[in-house]
């Protein structure tokens, strides 16, 4: 009924119970109803109810709070009474709407439904969010909601409101994180920012799976430039977030990365992500001849010892050095940070082999900023992104949630996770293999 729709709209939580509701006052309601104009409208009939209802119920709050009721004696021992009304516009999915708050004298009353300094209903602020974290503009989504709902807001409002999640952007980015983590994939996208002149940076995730398997983003940091120095800061936080071993760490070629990890975690194997590798190669090659140097690459990263992989290294640069000589003078020059891949059995090997499970979340952020020609600080970046992955995930589960009573064989559409705990394809046979590549590493974490 309409009273259980405004409270919740007001974020007020009620009884469940259903109060059921005439159909002679349903059909006097609608006794005028010609259009949906006059149901759901700038002036319709809903949102007078709701304004009613709301006053109503403010009035009741009152007349608790006092302990009589308007023109009855007074009843509390302080002498405090009704004092007028003040005015109050709520903004909201419907609109605006003006609403009377009944005052009294010793302003101790404190609204329920409305608390004080309350003007919008409870979920606007989050649909305000929803649309920044899609990637509109401030002015963008003030049209929107102008156009959609017909309310006109501030850029000055929407800015308050996306700026008030700024303090658990600072708390997740700083939150305890695992004792360790097996395997960690790094990679990065990249933003327009004014400074002055607008500059282009790296904004650099990372994504590490934990010993259960599941997914988790550690963090977003942003640069300008790459090298030893940015990275020994990263991990240095890592390590200060509780982090105390890494496995191995799966990058994309990040400058000065290696140097870093190796000073903070010794132990940390880095493996140079072999996918980066082969796409890098082949865009040295026309279109039809890439079936033909994949191939030759597959047998390079397909062997089953380093030995037998600079073999057929050495084949490559045979078959090909004469028309593609970058793709094996790219592949010498990173040879050390690719021939761990083959010290692991095929278990390892799967999950180290490509970062797709970070790519996959850089594709959806890169679908979100690509709208925006740049951003004002590295603030708002973090900001955007921070609310970007929160609003996918949210939205996957959302759907997930509605696909959960389906009877057992229907068919289910609804996306998995695309990070935050996702759980790593063969996981348990993986982890059995890192328990005897790291026995004396791994042993103290296995449950």
């Amino acid at each position: 009924d309409i009273w259980q729709e405004t409270a919740v709209l007001s974020g007020v939580h009620m009884s469940t119970k259903k109060h059921p509701i005439p159909d002679e006052l349903v059909a006097q309601l609608l006794g005028n109803y010609q259009k949906p104009e006059d149901l759901i409208g700038e002036n319709g009939l809903l949102k007078q109810l709701t304004k009613l209802l709301v006053e109503k119920a403010l009035d009741a709050e009152m007349a608790h709070h006092l302990g009589h009721d308007k023109h009855e004696a007074v009843a509390n021992p302080a002498g405090n009474t009704r004092n007028g009304k003040s005015k109050k516009t709520l903004k909201g999915d419907f609109g605006e709407l003006p609403i009377e708050i009944p005052r009294d004298r010793h302003s101790t009353f404190e609204p329920q439904i409305i608390p004080k300094h309350q003007t919008r209903w409870a979920g606007f602020d989050e649909k305000i969010l929803s649309l920044y974290a899609r990637g509109m503009t401030v002015r963008e989504i003030q049209s929107h909601l102008e156009e959609i709902y017909g309310t006109e807001v501030s850029p000055s409002l929407i800015s308050s409101v996306t700026d008030a999640v700024t303090e658990e952007v600072k708390t997740w980015q700083a939150r305890p994180l695992d004792l360790v983590y097996p395997i960690v994939y790094l990679d990065c996208i990249h933003v327009k920012i004014r400074e002055g002149a607008v500059r282009v940076k790296a904004v650099y995730l990372a994504i590490g799976v934990t010993m259960s398997g599941e997914k988790e983003v550690l963090g977003l940091w942003l640069s300008q430039t790459e090298g030893a120095k940015f990275w020994l800061q990263v991990v240095t936080e890592l390590r200060n977030r509780g982090v105390q071993d890494i496995f191995i760490a799966c990058v994309d070629g990040l400058k000065g990365f290696p140097e870093a990890i190796e000073a903070v975690f010794p132990q940390t194997t880095v493996q140079l992500c072999i996918v980066h590798m082969v796409r890098h190669s082949l865009n040295y090659v026309s279109w039809k001849r890439r079936p033909e140097v994949a191939a030759d690459l597959k047998r390079i990263y397909q062997s089953a010892t380093a030995e037998e992989a600079e073999l057929r290294l050495g084949e490559f640069e045979a078959k090909w050095d004469a028309e593609y000589l970058p793709i094996g003078q790219s592949w010498r020059r990173n040879w050390p940070r690719l021939i761990p891949f083959f010290d692991y059995p095929p278990e390892i090997r799967k999950v180290i082999y490509t970062t797709n499970a970070i790519e996959s979340l850089n594709y959806q952020l890169r679908k979100i900023i690509k709208n925006r020609g740049h951003f004002p600080n590295d603030e708002s970046v973090v900001k955007l992104l921070w609310l970007a992955i929160r609003d996918i995930e949210d939205k996957r589960a959302r759907a997930r949630a509605k696909e959960a009573g389906k009877p057992k064989g229907e068919p289910r559409t609804a996306p998995g996770y695309l990070v935050e705990g996702a759980t790593t394809q063969g996981w348990k046979a993986a982890l059995g293999a890192l328990l005897i590549a790291f026995p004396d590493r791994l042993d103290n974490h296995i449950n």
